[in-house]
């Protein structure tokens, strides 16, 4: 009876710890992000292209391009949530406001740590199963996909910005880039079509085995799967583009539709290929990148620089802040 009572007392013991662990990373996760949302707040505000009397007139005078932009929002995260809620179907069949929701969480700890990776913690630890390993193998399936988005369309934009400004096509130099970016993008195809091949090769090295289950899922996605998880990043990247887009023309940056999506792509590209520290690392590397490159075509780079923070408020902080919502309420259940 005395050892039945000490168990007892040890299991309560550790579910009180437990839960005390719980609440500090939720009270953790919300100082960060505050912080990070207060931060980038302060360091918009010190570019005079970047104020509420700028956008003020921005929507006065170009308020559908702003009201576009601002739309496509929901539609943004939501073409995510959809893409999410088909590559969970595999371990867990969830709705799409379930979707929807893990998607927020992952955005908000994604948004205090480093590379996003809370991103993958946050979507896990929506689930209800108790095996959740599958998750992660399935996550960062979707962020190679989108990643392939990236690139692929990038590699169009480094072309045309590369043959345009620097070198042109017809010469050794010219030759020898075009057929680069072809393989890069050959290559990467053929990667994401055969992660059976590749699982099936790790699982022979011993030291790797142990790790392999977590991304063992990737796996088992066929090629039409495999397909349609592309189309719907590629959907997902054309949003985020027209949304740039839309705010670049309010911000006064008018271009011809070419030099838009090309110094877009390019914008995106650069951002991706460097890993950002955290969220305020995350804003200077897409800066300079659209900066950089609509500086090339001639274009005032203050207003590109509106335009670029304007972007990431819409689609990243004001997301993350939403985000809180769900995580102070979220229950942490045991993962086998």
């Amino acid at each position: 009876m005395n050892h039945e009572a000490q168990n007892y007392k040890q299991s309560a013991k550790l579910l009180v710890s437990r839960k005390l662990l719980v609440l500090l990373g939720k009270l953790i996760v919300l100082s960060l992000t505050l912080y990070y949302l207060r931060q980038a707040i302060l360091e918009a505000s010190t570019h005079s292209v970047f104020s509420f009397q700028t956008l003020s007139n921005i929507w006065d005078t170009n308020s559908v391009a702003l009201f576009i932009a601002a739309a496509l929002l929901p539609v943004n995260w939501g073409v995510e949530a959809s893409k999410w809620q088909y590559l969970s179907q595999k371990f867990e069949k969830i709705s799409f406001l379930e979707a929807y929701r893990a998607v927020l969480v992952g955005l908000t700890l994604g948004f205090v740590t480093p590379n996003r990776m809370g991103d993958y913690a946050g979507r896990i630890l929506t689930l209800h199963r108790e095996d959740r390993a599958d998750a992660i193998g399935a996550i960062l399936l979707g962020r190679l996909c989108q990643l392939f988005s990236t690139v692929l369309v990038g590699s169009g934009a480094i072309a045309y910005f590369l043959f345009k400004y620097y070198v042109p096509l017809a010469s050794p130099v010219g030759i020898s880039v075009g057929v680069g970016l072809l393989l890069l993008n050959g290559w990467a195809l053929a990667l994401l079509f055969s992660f059976q091949w590749a699982i099936a090769l790790l699982e022979k090295a011993k030291f790797l085995r142990r790790w392999v289950h977590y991304f063992s899922v990737i796996g088992t996605y066929s090629t039409a799967e495999l397909m349609k998880v592309l189309l719907i990043s590629g959907a997902r990247y054309a949003v985020f583009m027209v949304q740039f887009i839309a705010l670049l023309w309010a911000f006064g940056v008018h271009l011809s539709v070419e030099e838009y999506v090309w110094g877009v792509a390019a914008t995106f590209l650069l951002k991706s290929a460097v890993p950002s520290i955290n969220a305020l690392a995350d804003i200077g590397m897409r800066e300079l990148s659209a900066m950089h490159f609509f500086g090339i075509m001639g274009q005032d780079t203050l207003l590109v620089l509106g335009a670029s923070l304007t972007l990431w408020i819409m689609n990243i902080a004001v997301p993350s802040a939403l985000g809180l919502l769900f995580v102070l309420p979220l229950k942490l259940r045991p993962s086998r």
